[in-house]
């Protein structure tokens, strides 16, 4: 079944796909400020945590999916130095921002392609990666089963999907503060840098409809993932999921 990742309820994939498209191809040379100055600076931490967690070795090569400007892919390649990333997201002009980084030096020096791809059809071989990293991507899918059983197909046997997700504050407290921040500062926000409100106000959408930590993992125990954990920040604002394909 596919659904409005707006709501979670059924509806045509066109739907969110086409709206993923029009919106980060709107904003995608403003993505970055918006997410430095919406996160307090935050997500650096996250990213640094989503690295801890990613069992990422110099011989690896790695798929970034979602990979929009590039965040993770410079991230990965700063910390783990892998053989090769292959970047990849289904907006164009996200990448464009990301080739304008290596340019500038952000790859550090490994190799780094890039490629427009749709997660739910990914156009590469069986068994082609030894980590696959992801964030902030899934929730924007509307067929979630499917992207996650062609992230597990693309796995080597023994690799691992990294999945850098907002999710859902265990504590009250935390909880209210968090609704209130997606109902009102995100769009705020997004209005204010960007110029696209309306954009953030699916966006907040899309984070409030999107399942909690263990909704996430049991999506990826059914694509297949034998061993799936995670770790909460920030009182589960942001969670990292790490799914390993058995051996």
């Amino acid at each position: 079944m596919t659904i409005d990742t707006a709501t979670g309820l059924e509806a045509p994939p066109e739907l969110s796909s086409e709206r993923v498209r029009d919106i980060f191809s709107a904003i995608a040379r403003k993505y970055e400020r918006f997410n430095a100055i919406s996160s307090f600076g935050a997500y650096k931490l996250w990213l640094a945590g989503m690295m801890r967690q990613a069992p990422i070795a110099e011989h690896h090569d790695v798929l970034d999916i979602a990979g929009g400007t590039g965040d993770v892919t410079f991230t990965v390649a700063r910390t783990k130095h892998p053989a090769h990333i292959q970047c990849t997201d289904l907006v164009p002009e996200m990448l464009d921002v990301a080739r304008m980084h290596v340019d500038e030096g952000d790859g550090a020096g490994v190799p780094i392609d890039f490629q427009v791809v749709d997660a739910q059809d990914i156009p590469y071989e069986d068994a082609a990666y030894d980590v696959i990293t992801m964030a902030y991507g899934i929730r924007n899918m509307p067929d979630r089963p499917r992207a996650l059983a062609e992230m597990f197909r693309v796995l080597k046997p023994g690799g691992a999907l990294v999945c850098l997700e907002f999710s859902t504050p265990p504590s009250r407290i935390w909880r209210a503060l968090y609704h209130f921040y997606l109902r009102h500062l995100i769009p705020f926000w997004g209005g204010l840098i960007t110029g696209d409100k309306e954009g953030f106000v699916y966006l907040a959408k899309s984070i409030r409809a999107f399942p909690g930590q263990e909704g996430l993992a049991a999506l990826m125990r059914e694509a297949g993932f034998a061993e799936v954990t995670w770790k909460n920040y920030t009182g589960g604002i942001a969670a990292v999921h790490v799914a390993r394909k058995p051996e």
